[in-house]
């Protein structure tokens, strides 16, 4: 007898059911290369047989998403794990895989029947007599481990497959987790498109992992809405997307669009440097009434009919009917812009009546148009309804904000107001904080495009600015905001999940905690939760289920020659070395690394060959590495106001080993 994980097996049978195993998936790829196949001959023949050219162009663009959708990777296998349920054998793999005759050999993770393999149990079996697990080395099927649930065999997470598989060395950008998926992940990243949830997730719970699979199972469910509407993925800069890029087109789904919160909002060019102070107010939700308050203060009531003449005809409205028209545009709530149309097609309208009562004829739409334009109907909409930039709105703020009266206090007026007003508004200078002003302004002014479901990483540090940036872009979809409040490091970042909810629009989203860690070692996590309750947030401690892992804390007199001794050492281990250090030391540790001959990359690096990355602690977040070396914690927790919440993100990043050196102290939570 020869034994898999828990199961044992009789030995011939285990060669030979290894070998059948690897044939299945011979024969997978193979009959994925020609599904493949049959797509690129689609694609290079579309254009003969649609009917115009807009209809080619439409071909060509579905033809190509499938080409890509059914591309290998041949260092990541196709399934993953196995279903027996009665007779049948079900392979569960990233993307359904037919045969010729259209018969499955992969079911995609996200059919209703993969759901088996992440939620059968002794308990609840669903069916499922056996679950088969696949062990894999860079692609190739080495072993396999079996759980007869009928039989009340159940090994959890003391998997062997299954724990190899978490605690797989990081190398390069994110991983896909669809054979790793728990429980209780399984059950957000299926949660229904109409429910917005937040994922309160402690470090190393794959939170993030959870809403890009959320993402994924969304597109498989409702495919053609959400390729209308689309899908967004929010992250907290560039390092991090690139970090997460590979995750969706490994599932096969290649369409979903990615962008940091500045790229989602750069209207213009940020070419000026604000205070402090001035960032604050500008990302305080204030500034929403402020800029609506600018805006409505340039809506004029009419005072003077006006007089149009039209031939032998003129034509009058008095003011009291131009009134009401403002009026009740006003009371309707729409966009500005939106308005301004509306009370001109009003006006018109009234002038197309009395053109129908005293003519007896319906003029056409050549005369509404010349009506729309002549000199009183113009001059009546501008100065009732005059139109406006988002960038006129915003600097008309910054270069007067007195119109903030009763909304900001007169030093916070002060702070924001631009000393030197810019000669014309194409001439001013923005700063990074304008872009969530110009943004507010824009969506005062028109309806921005909604997407049918977003997800919005590193949510803790959203200001309620950025929060209804986003909100406007999913007025109409859902959100699957991740985020944990104790690694919140902006001035503005969130206390409570409630207040930032609100700003998005959706206040009634379920709050849902993930506490269990799967990637982070217990003694690494041990460490973090001592800064805690010096963080002032409600979550609880996170907790690990890895019992592995190494941790070394050592004070030194040279940190830079400590840094070279345990990159060496690092370096003899598998898995990725990143060097963390407060921002003002990098310049000075990449030369130090140079000088070595230590190869090292940046953050935004994904595709370096170097193990080893040199990452400011600003720009660790969301990123994680086996083994990870802290320089100087408390020049991190120094370098701005809330660096204790830094340094509980840096101590979390590392998946394997962490070695924090020291020279100075280490801050009193530890």
């Amino acid at each position: 007898m020869r034994a898999i994980g828990k199961i044992s097996v009789p030995a011939p049978d285990l060669d030979s059911e290894l070998q059948a195993e690897r044939n299945h998936l011979s024969e997978s790829r193979a009959a994925l290369r020609r599904m493949r196949g049959r797509a690129e001959a689609l694609f290079s023949t579309g254009s003969d047989v649609a009917g115009d050219a807009y209809g080619a162009e439409a071909l060509g663009r579905t033809l190509s998403r499938r080409v890509a959708e059914l591309a290998d990777v041949p260092d990541t296998p196709l399934f993953f794990g196995r279903l027996d349920i009665g007779d049948a054998e079900f392979h569960v793999g990233r993307r359904h895989v037919t045969d010729d005759a259209g018969e499955p050999m992969v079911l995609d993770w996200r059919a209703p029947l993969s759901r088996s393999f992440y939620r059968a149990s002794v308990r609840d079996p669903q069916g499922v007599a056996v679950r088969r697990r696949f062990g894999f080395v860079r692609g190739e099927l080495t072993s396999f481990e079996d759980e007869h649930l009928d039989r009340g065999e159940e090994l959890g997470t003391k998997s062997r497959i299954l724990t190899a598989e978490i605690e797989r060395p990081r190398v390069g950008p994110m991983r896909d987790i669809v054979a790793t998926i728990q429980p209780e992940q399984d059950e957000l990243v299926r949660a229904d498109l109409e429910h917005s949830i937040c994922v309160q997730g402690a470090p190393g719970t794959g939170k993030t992992a959870v809403g890009l699979h959320r993402a994924a199972y969304l597109l498989y469910l409702h495919r053609e809405r959400l390729r209308r509407s689309g899908v967004l993925i929010v992250g907290p800069n560039t390092a991090f997307l690139s970090y997460i890029s590979a995750v969706l087109p490994a599932l096969g789904e290649v369409e979903v669009q990615q962008a940091t919160v500045d790229e989602l909002i750069g209207r213009a060019p940020v070419r000026a440097v604000d205070t402090d102070a001035a960032t604050l107010i500008k990302h305080d939700p204030r500034m929403a009434r402020v800029l609506a308050e600018a805006l409505r203060g340039r809506l004029v009531k009419p005072t003077e009919p006006i007089m149009v003449s039209d031939g032998s005809y003129r034509w009058r409205i008095d003011a009291e009917p131009l009134r009401r028209i403002v009026d009740e545009a006003r009371r309707e709530g729409l966009p500005y812009a939106v308005g301004r149309e509306r009370v001109l097609a009003r006006v018109v309208g009234l002038l197309q009546r009395q053109s129908e009562y005293r003519t007896g004829n319906s003029p056409g739409e050549g005369w509404m148009r010349k009506m729309a334009r002549v000199a009183p109907v113009r001059t009546f909409i501008d100065a009732a309804w005059p139109s406006i930039t988002p960038a006129e709105l915003v600097v008309s703020v910054l270069v007067d904000p007195s119109i903030a009266d009763g909304i900001l206090t007169p030093a916070e007026q002060e702070a924001i107001r631009w000393v030197k007003p810019p000669r014309t508004v194409k001439a001013a200078r923005f700063s990074a904080a304008d872009l969530v002003l110009l943004d507010e302004a824009a969506g005062l002014l028109e309806r921005e495009s909604s997407f049918g479901h977003v997800v919005v990483d590193e949510a803790q540090d959203l200001s309620p600015m950025q929060a209804r940036a986003i909100a406007r872009r999913s007025e109409h979809g859902s959100i699957t905001l991740l985020g944990d409040l104790a690694q919140g490091t902006a001035p503005w970042a969130a206390v409570n999940w409630r207040d930032t909810l609100g700003h998005l629009g959706k206040p009634d989203a379920a709050v849902v905690p993930l506490t269990v860690g799967f990637r982070v070692p217990e003694m690494i996590i041990e460490l973090a939760n001592r800064l805690l309750p010096a963080l002032g947030v409600d979550v609880p401690e996170a907790e690990s289920l890895r019992s592995d892992g190494d941790l070394s804390i050592v004070p030194t007199g040279d940190v830079e020659a400590a840094m070279l001794v345990e990159i060496t050492a690092a370096l003899e281990h598998e898995g990725s070395v990143a060097v963390i250090a407060a921002d003002s030391a990098i310049d000075r540790l990449r030369k130090h690394l140079a000088a070595a001959g230590v190869e090292a990359a940046t953050p935004e690096d994904v595709d370096s060959e170097a193990r080893v990355t040199v990452v400011p602690a600003t720009m660790v977040k969301g990123l994680e590495y086996d083994h990870v070396i802290v320089l100087e914690p408390a020049d991190i927790v120094a370098a701005e106001p809330r660096g204790l919440h830094r340094l509980y993100v840096v101590l979390t990043r590392a998946v394997s080993r962490l070695s924090v050196l020291h020279s100075q102290p280490l801050p009193p939570p530890l």
